[in-house]
């Protein structure tokens, strides 16, 4: 967008001066996860750029790599782990993080902001003492190394992202929709199905994406909770860094790059979808 020609110079300087930095702020984030695309093509078992690569010679470069990831089978169970574990924890987050925020929504709620901060807890304490805190609690209850356990926990990290996404929903939620819905005669369950949950619905699946990338992406709670049957795509790209460098991890890093890129443009669609149902225009 042009300036208007009544713009002052310092302004203007300004204008263009903060436009690069936010570039030189996207680019300081963005090189990094870029640099390993190209690696993860590497023909040679190295995490540097051979001189064939930087030459472009196409003996510089295979596809290797993705065929022993889809090929070998301790990836494979790591990824239906860590499918099975993230669809479960996000249903759970899902449900009860849209709940909550349904509560919180309501005006004659007490305690919200009580009820908040002890709600998006998971996502301030340090995640390393909330996973030694759910390895001693499960220990006693018998959950460590259990699918359950792993679930559970994952539910509990993700449940704040929901909460958050659906209460930023319902800012402009009308509630005279529900005591309209009520005096024409429809049950609660009929209002909140065909009233509610049409109009928070974005935000609800916006949460659901974030729980589980949250889950899809963890590695300290699993490591504590969890044992080798448990064993996720996180734990498995942990442990190959330490036990044996194997270049299939950048390409199972470049798997999970596209996997967040295509969540997160469906979770950027759906914000704008929510504003145009909101009346407000999309930014």
């Amino acid at each position: 967008m042009a300036l208007p020609a009544h713009v002052e110079p310092l302004e203007r300087a300004w204008y263009y001066t903060f436009r690069v930095i936010c570039a030189l702020i996207f680019l300081f984030l963005i090189i990094p996860i870029l640099v390993v695309i190209p690696l993860s093509f590497n023909a040679l078992p190295y995490f540097t750029f051979t001189p064939e690569m930087l030459r472009f010679d196409p003996a510089g470069y295979s596809t290797k790599w993705y065929a022993d990831f889809f090929s070998n089978p301790n990836w494979q169970g790591a990824v239906r782990n860590s499918v099975i574990i993230a669809f479960f924890a996000t249903i759970i987050a899902t449900v009860l993080g849209t709940l909550a925020a349904l509560g919180l929504s309501r005006p004659e709620m007490p305690f919200k902001k009580a009820f908040m901060a002890l709600l998006i807890s998971p996502m301030i304490v340090p995640l390393i003492i909330s996973a030694a805190g759910m390895y001693f609690f499960y220990s006693r209850i018998g959950l460590a190394s259990t699918h359950i356990g792993v679930i559970i926990a994952h539910a509990a990290l993700g449940t704040p992202f929901v909460v958050i996404t659906v209460t930023a929903t319902l800012v402009g939620f009308d509630q005279s929709l529900i005591r309209a819905g009520l005096n024409l005669g429809g049950s609660p369950q009929t209002v909140f199905f065909k009233i509610i949950m049409p109009l928070i619905l974005p935000g609800v699946i916006s949460g659901a994406l974030f729980a589980f990338i949250t889950s899809f992406d963890e590695v300290v709670v699993v490591l504590f909770v969890g044992s080798y049957e448990q064993r996720t795509i996180p734990w498995a790209m942990f442990s190959g860094i330490r036990e044996q460098i194997s270049p299939t991890i950048l390409a199972v890093a470049t798997i999970l790059v596209l996997i967040s890129v295509l969540l997160l443009t469906t979770v950027e669609m759906l914000r704008r979808r929510s504003e145009r149902l909101r009346g407000l225009s999309p930014g």
